[in-house]
């Protein structure tokens, strides 16, 4: 009867595994964030320092990566957010919300480029995007619930109007688009938002 492998050993090897998985990661992203928008699985494997078989090894293809790098890009949002109480006035939840939104979209900026060219040959990125979506949703939703109460059966359209107005495509359109500033893109969107939400019950 074969002996079953030392528990330390077995970990160790876990471990290991973890770490290069975690290097493969940010060397995507790193890559991604210089201006690389479709690095390939060579240029990844040399800037996590290792072999390509290594990183097949751990990721049997692109969108495996990809899932593990929207996995990332989430976890780092949780870390920057912070939460805004529904119980501040409606200029004021408006005005720290679109703060954030602009804070976290600079954040994904480079990622939501690059997932912009792929996206259209990639399930994995499209799920990744929903997954953005229900999250901005979600916030909209627990924010502005006194507001939306107001609305009736219009309230999905106006929730739709204010997940729209805080997304990627919008502030891709304020900063690339028309080359707005940061400052000036926050401020674009939060007169958006708070157009949206000044007279609900007319929605």
């Amino acid at each position: 009867m074969g002996s079953a492998e030392a528990p330390g050993r077995v970990d160790g090897r876990t471990a290991r595994a973890e770490r290069t998985r975690a290097a493969i990661v940010e060397a995507h992203l790193a890559l991604i964030s210089e201006g690389d928008l479709r690095p390939t699985g060579e240029r990844i494997a040399e800037r996590a320092g290792i072999s390509l078989r290594t990183l097949w090894t751990n990721f049997k293809d692109m969108e495996t990566l990809f899932e593990a790098s929207g996995e990332e890009l989430l976890r780092q949002q949780d870390a920057a957010y912070r939460p805004i109480s529904p119980a501040l006035p409606l200029a004021k939840r408006v005005d720290a919300f679109c703060r954030q939104r602009a804070r976290l979209l600079q954040l994904i900026a480079p990622s939501a480029r690059a997932a912009q060219m792929r996206e259209p040959v990639s399930e994995q990125l499209h799920r990744n995007r929903l997954k953005h979506i229900a999250r901005v949703r979600d916030e909209v939703e627990q924010l502005f619930a006194g507001e939306l109460a107001q609305v009736g059966s219009g309230r999905k359209q106006l929730v739709d109007a204010l997940v729209a107005a805080s997304m990627w495509p919008t502030w891709s359109m304020l900063r690339d688009g028309l080359g707005l500033g940061v400052d000036q893109a926050r401020a674009v969107m939060t007169r958006m938002v708070a157009a949206l939400l000044a007279d609900p019950a007319a929605t």
